[in-house]
């Protein structure tokens, strides 16, 4: 897995960490969604059950609403406070 992990975190960080518009939790939203999907897909690849990999998913969609929910704004988050929400399911999402 963390053959997977560093460059996944390499390329997201390479990424616009910022969206068009409104205050960004939409796009920050859709990414910790999206590294969800590929934490759980790498999972599977490393011999984890569909269940398994379904709970990453899971908690990926539910961390995304959450932020989407909060109306975190993003445009006042740091590189680093947006990289440890995606990555980091213990992280707290802002109210």
């Amino acid at each position: 897995m963390r053959k997977f992990l560093a460059p996944a975190l390499i390329a997201m960080m390479a990424l616009p960490l910022a969206a068009c518009g409104g205050d960004g939790d939409d796009a920050l939203a859709e990414r910790v969604e999206d590294n969800a999907e590929e934490r759980a897909d790498a999972a599977e690849a490393n011999g984890a059950t569909d269940a398994q990999a379904d709970a990453i998913e899971d908690a990926g969609e539910a961390r995304a609403d959450a932020i989407d929910d909060a109306d975190v704004n993003a445009h006042a988050m740091s590189n680093e406070q947006k990289l440890d929400l995606i990555t980091n399911d213990q992280a707290v999402v802002p109210q």
